[in-house]
């Protein structure tokens, strides 16, 4: 069991993660005023010390800590620090993300007294604090002494009530209406300088000095305390996930993994280390989100700037899962005051050979999303290591890709000679029905691409090898697999203004989809015999047929079961339901349904559509 203490941005973002495993947990808050929504985690609110946490966790059978806490709680985080000791708990520090800010302009205070003195030295004669209601206490110093000073709050009772409480004038109080609020009240009050936490992304820290360098003010910023050192760190979703996946097996029933690009990411990290003698067990990742991720890497024997990592898909069934993915960085000096990246594919990485990928006729099959994460954080690493400006190229090759590549979409897409390098978020969830869709819209742009006046989708190879027959003078890649996520095709068709699209799909999915099911798949709906024999009967087929048909298991059965006369009437009305489903989301295009036999025959009632 997990024991989140929330409250937070950060909060919300462990509840989301947690929620993917379907597991109980607990989520803890010292007020009510969030709104949390959890179909599986229990809510618990109000504050608790070393005893009560302690007794909770034992009661509770917890096993698991998740400190997402603000940076600046600090006594929670010892309380948490405390109790792991005493139970022998581990504790994950759900981090927030805290951007590279420039110095220039701060004036970096260690806490709220270092803050008060370097203020009250400064001649600063207006102050704006965006500290939080729970400050104006610790600043009394200088609001007693006479400074004007005004304050931020939310805008809630219980806030008003803590400003009451103090003494504070409520005429100097100002509440938050939103992230653009920062520079209407800057605006509005012209303070000399702003006193802010370093709170990170979350907390709006880089906007508020954005805007106050812009409008010339001065900022002092409060550090942000250090958690404990025995606290694992995480900054996001995806590694709180993986961190759970190592310290709770179980937890999860399926375990994530990563993309190739995020894979290729970590090796050319790795090599850039390598190429200056460095070769660290693992290397931290920036993904897109901006969460960072540590990720094992190994090197070759005696080689600089090359390194590999071999894939971990976790349990998602992907043929790259153990893969080689390697990268050599080339340094080449050519006098710029700069770092250039070139990025290219070598041997097992696909050429892209159609049009309609977005990315051009000729160059290496690695998606823009890889290509930016792989430049990103090579730049910032040799940055961060001072290492010589000039051009620096990035070859990334994979040993087994070319024979893994015709197991995949690639030779349909137009991409040859290996596999790509893909991936958005950079992380893989088990089974994701997002990379299936994802791969379907790329599908659907490169038929798009190829000029076709008609779109054949299909659930999978068998069926595109039936169809084929019927439209011999179409180019393959004008035929898309939708798998069981018909409804997201048909979405797709539609973005992409298709003006034609012919739909093949075999009885078993048929009868789901008569029922109003876009998504096919076993795991979602299951046949529904009473619906077969109830369309049986609106088609007008006899009683012994709609009777026969409550023996069957699968849904093929019915090609051998209804003489021909009946058939013929029971695929009209599934025809005309599936229509019924389908056609809404496909309404500006023409769309003709097959309903295909298992021995590939395209049932005459349809063939007046073939057209």
């Amino acid at each position: 069991m997990i024991l989140v203490l929330g409250g937070t941005t950060e909060g919300r973002l462990a509840v989301q993660a947690l929620e993917e495993a379907g597991s109980l947990y607990y989520y803890s808050t010292k007020g009510d005023e969030q709104e949390v929504t959890m179909s599986h985690g229990l809510r618990i609110s109000g504050g608790m010390d070393e005893e009560e946490m302690s007794r909770f966790c034992e009661e509770s059978g917890i096993a698991l800590l998740v400190d997402a806490a603000h940076p600046f709680a600090e006594i929670l985080h010892q309380t948490v620090e405390r109790v792991s000791r005493r139970l022998n708990l581990p504790v994950v520090r759900f981090e927030r993300i805290y951007p590279d800010i420039n110095d220039e302009g701060l004036c970096w205070c260690d806490d709220y007294p270092d803050a008060i003195a370097k203020i009250s030295e400064s001649g600063v004669g207006k102050l704006l604090a965006l500290t939080g209601v729970g400050t104006i206490a610790r600043l009394r110093a200088l609001w007693s002494s006479g400074l004007e000073c005004h304050f931020r709050i939310l805008d809630r009772e219980s806030s008003r009530s803590i400003v009451r409480r103090e003494g504070f004038p409520m005429d100097k109080i100002s509440y938050y209406n939103g992230d653009a609020d920062d520079r209407q009240l800057m605006e509005r009050l012209s303070p000399d300088a702003i006193l802010v936490k370093e709170s990170g992304a979350s907390g709006g820290f880089p906007r508020k000095v954005k805007v106050a360098r812009e409008l010339g003010i001065a900022i002092y910023v409060i550090r942000r305390p250090a958690t404990p050192s025995s606290f694992m760190k995480v900054n996001g979703p995806h590694g709180l996930r993986r961190m759970v996946e190592r310290l709770l097996p179980g937890f999860y029933h399926l375990r994530s993994g990563l993309t190739t690009g995020s894979c290729a990411t970590a090796a050319s990290l790795a090599a850039t280390y390598s190429l200056f003698g460095n070769r660290p067990v693992d290397v931290g990742i920036t993904l897109p989100s901006g969460e960072s991720l540590p990720v094992n890497v190994r090197y070759v024997d005696d080689v600089a700037g090359e390194a590999f990592v071999i894939k971990d898909a976790g349990d998602d069934p992907d043929i790259t899962d153990g893969t080689e993915i390697h990268s050599v960085v080339e340094y080449h000096a050519d006098g710029s005051d700069g770092y250039a990246i070139d990025i290219d594919g070598g041997i097992g990485v696909g050429r892209v050979t159609l049009p309609g990928l977005g990315l051009p006729v000729g160059s290496a099959a690695i998606n823009d999303t890889p290509r930016r994460m792989i430049m990103e954080n090579i730049t910032r690493l040799l940055s961060l290591l001072d290492a010589p400006k000039g051009r620096y190229s990035v070859t990334i090759s994979i040993p087994d890709g070319e024979r893994l590549a015709v197991k995949t979409f690639n030779p349909r897409l137009g991409v040859v000679g290996g596999i790509s390098i893909i991936g958005t978020s950079g992380i893989v969830k088990p089974f994701s029905s997002d990379a299936f869709v994802r791969s379907i819209r790329k599908s659907m742009e490169v038929a798009c691409a190829t000029g076709s006046e008609m779109v054949v989708i299909n659930s999978g190879a068998k069926s595109e090898r039936f169809l084929h027959v019927f439209y011999p003078e179409l180019p393959m890649q004008a035929f898309v697999h939708y798998g069981n996520f018909i409804g997201d095709t048909l979405k797709i068709a539609a973005e992409a203004h298709v003006r034609k699209l012919v739909m093949g799909v075999m009885i078993g999915k048929a009868v789901k989809l008569a029922e109003g099911h876009l998504d096919t798949h076993s795991k979602q709906t299951v046949m529904n015999l009473d619906f077969i024999r109830n369309m049986l009967l609106e088609a007008g087929c006899s009683q012994g047929s709609a009777d026969a048909i409550s023996s069957i298991t699968l849904a093929r059965e019915i090609w051998d079961i209804l003489p021909p006369d009946e058939l013929k009437l029971f695929i009209g009305r599934l025809v005309s339901l599936c229509h019924k489903v389908c056609d809404p989301l496909f309404n500006d295009g023409e769309l003709t349904i097959l309903i295909i036999s298992e021995r590939g025959e395209v049932y005459p009632s349809c063939l007046n559509n073939l057209n």
